[in-house]
């Protein structure tokens, strides 16, 4: 069976525009026309990933992705917006979507994006069953995460980076081999995007996030995660 999208969006024009990507990429998808219908729907039903919208009538789609989060809903997410300021992508990423385009768009693009996330979204199949360092340990077959016992919940991005870390202790990663790695590309790096995933991370695991122990910053060289 083919992986499922739900679009959100209010115009029922960029609607269809969009389903006609995801069958030309071997999708399915469904519709959403409000944040409050995406809601109702992703409590109801399981997705692959969701591609939303910002400006919608009854809530922001930021909003929509806040109250998922907060509900535990990890099905990853795509922000297709007209905003094409660099605080609208921050922000954005920063509230737990996992990439953002701008419109208007290629097509194509779309569908690059939309099948780079959903391959990363993936359980990956590994020898070990979980990988311990220290107070951690990462079941890489349900791709959960546990510090002390204690399940931390990650968005797919964030497993993605937190099982590089996990497999490859004090190996120092450039942004670049980061990007390649998490994002799937050799593409230009973004910076920002890196450091609020790092952020993000760093939120989550260390006990002082302000001065993190375990995320390491190696000044002028990158990241390593170190135990």
């Amino acid at each position: 069976m083919s992986e499922i999208v739900l679009i959100v969006d209010d115009d029922p024009a960029i609607c269809k525009m969009l389903q006609k990507v995801m069958v030309s990429n071997g999708l399915q998808s469904e519709i959403a026309h409000s944040g409050g219908e995406a809601l109702a729907r992703l409590k109801e039903k399981s997705f692959d990933i969701v591609l939303m919208d910002v400006n919608m009538e009854d809530m922001e789609g930021f909003e929509v992705i806040k109250r998922m989060r907060a509900a535990r809903i990890e099905t990853p997410v795509i922000i297709i917006s007209g905003r094409s300021e660099d605080y609208d992508a921050l922000y954005g990423l920063s509230v737990g979507a996992d990439d953002y385009i701008t419109k208007p768009f290629r097509p194509v693009v779309l569908g690059a994006k939309v099948m780079a996330v959903l391959r990363r979204s993936r359980k990956e199949t590994v020898s070990a069953a979980s990988v311990v360092r220290g107070p951690f340990r990462f079941d890489t077959e349900t791709l959960r995460l546990y510090k002390n016992e204690q399940e931390i919940e990650l968005s797919a991005r964030e497993n993605s980076l937190m099982m590089l870390f996990m497999q490859n202790p004090d190996r120092v990663y450039t942004k670049e081999m980061i990007y390649e790695h998490v994002w799937g590309t050799q593409v230009a790096v973004d910076d920002n995007s890196i450091m609020v995933y790092i952020n993000r991370l760093r939120n989550k695991i260390e006990d002082n996030p302000q001065k993190p122990v375990y995320i390491q910053t190696v000044r002028g060289v990158g990241y390593r995660f170190h135990i």
